[in-house]
Formats: C-alpha cells, sequence, structure tokens
C-alpha cells in the first residue's frame, strides 16, 4: 500500500516510495527494504555510485540518484507546525 505525498513528481516520478509495511514508512527506493538513509550513509561513507551497485546488484544508478535528490530535497524543505499557522492566521 503505497502512499500519496506531496513530493514534486518531476524529481522522484518512481523511485522512492512510502509504504508504512515497509521499514516503517521511510523513504525507500522502489518498496524494496532500501531506505533513501542506506544509500545517503553509502555515499557519505565514500562508496560510489559503482562500488554501492557491486554490492547491491538490484539497485541501479538511476535509484542512487533519486535517492541523493529526495535527501536534497528534503533538507530544503521546512515543516511548520500547526499551531504557528494558526497563530499567524489569527
Amino acid at each position: 500500500m503505497e502512499y500519496e505525498t506531496n513530493i514534486p513528481s518531476a524529481l522522484f516520478p518512481d523511485r522512492i516510495t512510502f509504504n508504512p509495511n515497509v521499514m516503517g514508512g521511510k523513504p525507500c527506493v522502489r518498496g524494496m527494504r532500501v531506505t533513501v538513509g542506506m544509500i545517503v550513509g553509502l555515499m557519505a561513507s565514500g562508496y560510489s555510485t559503482s562500488e554501492i551497485i557491486r554490492l547491491y546488484p538490484y539497485l541501479e544508478e538511476e535509484d542512487i540518484r533519486q535517492s541523493l535528490a529526495y535527501a536534497a530535497w528534503r533538507v530544503e524543505e521546512m515543516e511548520i507546525p500547526l499551531t504557528e499557522i494558526e497563530a499567524v492566521a489569527k
């Protein structure tokens, strides 16, 4: 059961998925038990795209690109608690 998000579809048309029954709803690659966080962590540890694909042959280069793009987009997002929005509206 995939669920909708407000992610710009031009950035993540089909690779980054969210399912509350897979990895607790964390952003995953194509519904697999591979999280965006795992991909980002591997890249931050110095692994190259080709090394990651060698270690996880079911991943594709586009999976890694979209994982990094999602992570970059997500850290730029700003969440505002509803209480602040309600205070501004009054």
